[in-house]
C-alpha cells in the first residue's frame, strides 16, 4: 500500500463521525444511511485502499454478480406465513394426571415432621412459598434430590383419569 493512501487512513483514525461522513459522501457519491463511527472508518478506508491498489477485477465482479442472482433471498416474510401463524391455536396445557384437583392438601410425614403442600394452579404452595414442582420442594425438605411425585407418593388419581 502507498505511503500516502497509508497516511490518510491513519487520519481517518482521528476524524468526527461527521467528518466520515462526508468523506463517505465524497467518495461513494452518496450519502451514508449509517452513522456508526467504526462502519464509516471501514469503507472509507476500503474505499481509499480499492482506488489505490485497484478494484475487483472483472471476472471477479461477474462472478459476484452471478452469485447474487442465484441466491433467493427473502427480506420479509410473505403476507400468508402471518396469516397462518395467528390461526395456530395454542394448546391448553394438560395438567399430569397424578395431581389431585386444584386446592387439594397433599401431606407426607417426613422424619417425624408433617409436610402439607396445597395444589395451586400455577404451582404448589409449602411454606407460604410457590413452587414451580414437587421436586423441588421435596429437594428442599430432604436436601437431596427427590422426585416429586415418589416422595409425595402420588400415583395416578382416580378423579383425572
Amino acid at each position: 500500500m502507498d505511503d500516502a493512501v497509508r497516511a490518510e487512513i491513519e487520519s481517518l483514525r482521528n476524524q468526527r463521525t461527521k467528518q466520515l461522513r462526508e468523506r463517505y459522501r465524497e467518495l461513494f457519491g452518496e450519502e451514508s444511511r449509517s452513522a456508526n463511527r467504526t462502519y464509516l472508518f471501514r469503507r472509507v478506508a476500503w474505499r481509499l485502499q480499492a482506488r489505490s491498489e485497484g478494484d475487483l477485477s472483472e471476472r471477479a465482479r461477474l462472478r459476484a454478480a452471478q452469485l447474487v442472482a442465484d441466491v433467493d433471498l427473502r427480506l420479509r416474510p410473505p403476507s400468508k406465513f402471518w396469516k397462518d401463524l395467528q390461526s395456530v391455536q395454542v394448546r391448553p396445557e394438560v395438567r399430569d394426571r397424578r395431581l389431585p384437583p386444584i386446592g387439594t392438601a397433599i401431606e407426607r410425614e417426613y422424619r417425624g415432621q408433617l409436610i402439607t403442600v396445597r395444589v395451586m394452579e400455577n404451582g404448589f404452595e409449602f411454606s407460604g412459598k410457590l413452587y414451580r414442582s414437587l421436586s423441588s420442594i421435596s429437594s428442599q425438605v430432604t436436601g437431596t434430590r427427590w422426585n416429586g411425585f415418589n416422595f409425595f407418593r402420588l400415583k395416578e388419581h382416580p378423579q383425572n383419569v
